[in-house]
């Protein structure tokens, strides 16, 4: 436990945030955010929280835009041009009160998509997901979504091959390990410490930078395979493989290859613990490393070196989550498991497989050993699903069957969409797409804090609060920091919690007893927290009551053990300790994949040509990762975000030689295109990228040049107007928007400014 400090200007105002905990406190009148001191890494990204408060971009009141209000609710191309009429919290709340019922009455529950994506904030209370979706369940239910698009294909196939997502993925290895055991790390998309930095519910200790250090002073190796140099810490002093993009899984098999071929491999483990090794074996044949050379652009010798390599010592194989975000995404997360398997150490301390680990926060750390303060999830009525990515799919093809993880599934007719606390047009692909799809449903409806693309492609738009402007509980179950978030600023305008906007709705929509449970937000958070200090009463440990832990500021929780779980028990003993798939078994061939006849995915890891290549009009390829500089798109107008942009504008990483073979030169604004759009960006020349790649992250806003002309670029550097709206496979239906294929040219002329943080038009109601 820490009681935080009174500071010198003001009263230090204990937060926290996906991206770290921290204080904040008013130094005359500007709000200052000071990391949290017992984080020895804080991220940069904090430094974007003070905007958020008061800048330009915050929405003052409810609106509605002009075509709905006037026309009523119906499919309208105008959304995303049309102008917005402001109006009271009693009218917007009845007239959304009413269409509500309309829906429900006139075309069911299904029609009703709850679209939130969740990462509002790391408020256990005030999650945005789990208030919609309480909210919509007790409204009269909603088409959901499932899996993520971070990881929407290895949710859906991990469990078929290794076990339950979680168990098998989150703490099996631990940083700690890393540090104290592995010999070799091999990074497949490397770790990069951006990512690592976000986590849900929040971060208080980023370790990730100093047990990479500690191994690497004992003497580990680490081996990036990225076409991104900075995938990795440069203290790691790691060796760099630059990859060609997407061909991992063509590399996983040559590996494999060499340890078969030069008996490397561990037949013992492979007979003993795993299912469909003689499958996966005769599936090799041909793949060696000259043929694996030749899909992913890296010599044969190194390819061999690397297999004798990672058969020596303790080795860890990491596939980070960027690989599955792209066509046949399932493959590399498989290869990657087999290749582990092969060597013979899943299940050892620092050894074997993860997936995961340096994508997120949360994952390499124990778990605490009782739960944090949640919002439990109410029963939703309506069965049905979408996987979270195929949202454009199911608004422009309603009626039309496709598949799914062996099922063969209907997408609902959608006439509501109703987002809280997600920004689609970041996260999701082929953005024109996208706005064809919004087109077509009755109403559209958002809870945001800001003029977001998503805000300006709704009817109806209210205005809620961010996390600073209330009281909440920020924990996550991988981190033992619980931090009390007390509120430190007015909420900006009018705008209102996601509870209080819900409150009202479900007062008239006759459900407000059940929604509140005749609790305030303050009584929930004192609900919450008492599930905690019951636990930790239950097992023996210290367990204040809400006003001491609200006094103190935060509670350390006490950590679960870090012996490997699932992974580790049955590598001890896999009988005793069998896996839960359908062998017991890790599975290196699948029967049950196998049986659902996917040629996308068939019933072992396999090498599958992308359908998108690069060619003589579009020769490059595009990685579009996560930024460095914001979680996602979110507060993309906040200190360390803008100081990342060059003359307004998102930054496109391009090869020096690729860059002089078309005239550009560094901070020149360049235009990428392709067949579904375009868009500019500054470009930034460097030598850590390879040869035929570009690398331009997501999450600027995106802004069309000209909102009326769906070929226009984004003037902003969005790469999801590049990216294909496809599914991994048939299998998950993942997100593919990591990769795509692109040209890059000067842009000529005048460079349009980027109003992407102005707000739009609001009028008056008459």
């Amino acid at each position: 436990m820490v009681v935080r400090a009174r500071a010198q200007n003001g009263l230090m105002i204990p937060h926290s945030s996906h991206w770290g905990a921290f204080s904040a406190e008013w130094v005359d009148g500007e709000l200052v955010v000071l990391p949290h001191p017992g984080d020895p890494n804080p991220s940069p990204v904090l430094q974007n929280l003070p905007a958020s408060v008061s800048h330009r971009a915050r929405i003052a009141s409810p609106v509605v835009r002009r075509g709905w209000l006037e026309d009523g609710p119906g499919p309208d191309e105008r959304r995303g041009r049309d102008e917005f009429v402001q109006v009271s919290w009693d009218e917007v709340l009845d007239r959304l009160g009413a269409e509500l019922r309309r829906v429900y009455d006139e075309h069911g529950p299904r029609a009703v998509y709850g679209g939130s994506y969740g990462w509002a904030s790391a408020g256990r209370f005030h999650h945005a997901q789990g208030q919609l979706h309480r909210f919509l369940s007790l409204a009269g239910g909603y088409t959901r979504s499932v899996n993520t698009y971070s990881g929407g294909a290895a949710e859906v196939l991990i469990p078929h091959v290794l076990g339950p997502f979680d168990p098998v993925t989150r703490s099996v290895v631990t940083w700690d390990q890393v540090a104290r055991h592995t010999d070799t790390v091999l990074a497949f998309g490397g770790m990069a410490l951006k990512n690592s930095t976000v986590g849900a519910g929040g971060v208080s200790r980023h370790v990730e930078r100093d047990a990479m250090r500690a191994a690497k002073t004992r003497g580990a190796r680490f081996v990036l395979v990225s076409p991104l140099r900075a995938d990795l810490p440069e203290d790691v002093d790691a060796r760099w493989l630059p990859i060609e993009p997407g061909t991992d899984t063509a590399l996983m098999l040559g590996l494999a290859h060499t340890l078969l071929t030069e008996n490397l491999h561990d037949r013992r483990f492979l007979d003993s613990r795993t299912a469909g090794w003689p499958v996966f074996a005769a599936s090799l044949q041909g793949r060696d490393a000259v043929w694996a050379s030749r899909i992913c652009g890296l010599p044969a010798d190194d390819i061999r070196d690397l297999a004798r390599t990672i058969a020596r010592g303790r080795t860890l194989i990491t596939v980070s989550q960027s690989l599955q975000r792209a066509e046949h995404g399932e493959q590399p997360v498989w290869a990657g498991l087999a290749l582990a398997a092969m060597l013979g150490q899943v299940g050892l301390p620092g050894g074997g497989f993860v997936y995961g680990l340096g994508s997120l926060g949360h994952y390499g750390r124990t778990r605490n050993a009782v739960p944090v303060p949640s919002l439990v999830r109410t029963i939703n009525p309506v069965r049905d699903f979408i996987p979270v990515a195929r949202v454009a799919d199911m608004l422009l093809h309603p009626g039309e069957p496709y598949e799914y993880n062996g099922e063969r599934r209907t997408y609902p007719d959608t006439r509501l969409l109703y987002w809280c606390g997600g920004n689609p047009f970041h996260h999701h692909q082929d953005l024109n797409r996208l706005r064809r799809a919004v087109a077509r449903v009755d109403t559209f409806v958002v809870h945001e804090p800001a003029w977001t693309a998503t805000a300006r492609h709704a009817d109806v738009v209210l205005p809620c609060t961010v996390t600073l402007e209330r009281d909440d509980i920020g924990a996550g179950q991988t981190d033992p920091l619980v931090v009390a978030m007390r509120r430190a600023a007015k909420p900006y305008g009018e705008a209102r919690d996601d509870y209080a906007i819900f409150t009202g709705l479900a007062a008239r929509l006759g459900v407000a007893e059940a929604f509140t449970e005749g609790r305030t937000a303050r009584d929930w958070l004192e609900h919450l927290w008492g599930r905690t200090q019951k636990a930790l009463a239950g097992k023996g440990f210290p367990a204040p009551d809400f006003d001491e832990f609200w006094a103190a500021g935060e509670w350390e929780l006490p950590p679960g053990p870090d012996d490997g779980g699932l992974l580790a028990a049955f590598g001890a003993d896999p009988v005793g300790h069998p896996l839960p798939t359908p062998s017991g078994r890790i599975e290196l061939a699948s029967t049950t994949i196998a049986g659902f006849g996917y040629a996308d995915c068939p019933g072992h890891p396999s090498w599958l040509e992308p359908t998108e290549v690069p060619d003589a009009r579009h020769p490059l390829r595009l990685v579009a990762n996560q930024p460095a500089t914001r979680l996602h798109s979110q507060l993309d107008f906040g200190a360390t975000s803008a100081a990342g942009k060059v003359r307004g504008r998102e930054v496109v990483r391009v090869h020096p030689g690729d860059a002089a073979a078309r005239g550009i030169a560094d901070s020149d604004i360049v235009r990428l295109h392709n067949d579904r759009g375009s868009c500019l960006a500054a470009a930034r020349l460097t030598d850590e990228v390879r040869r035929g790649v570009v690398q331009l992250p997501t999450g600027a806003w995106y802004t069309p040049l000209d909102p009326d002309d769906p070929t226009s670029p984004c003037v902003h550097g969005n790469p999801n107007v590049l990216t294909r709206d496809v599914g991994s496979s048939r299998l998950a239906q993942g997100c593919t928007g990591q990769l795509t294929v692109v040209q890059l040219s000067r842009w000529e002329g005048e460079v349009p400014p980027v109003r992407a943080h102005e707000p739009p038009a609001v009028v008056p109601r008459t």
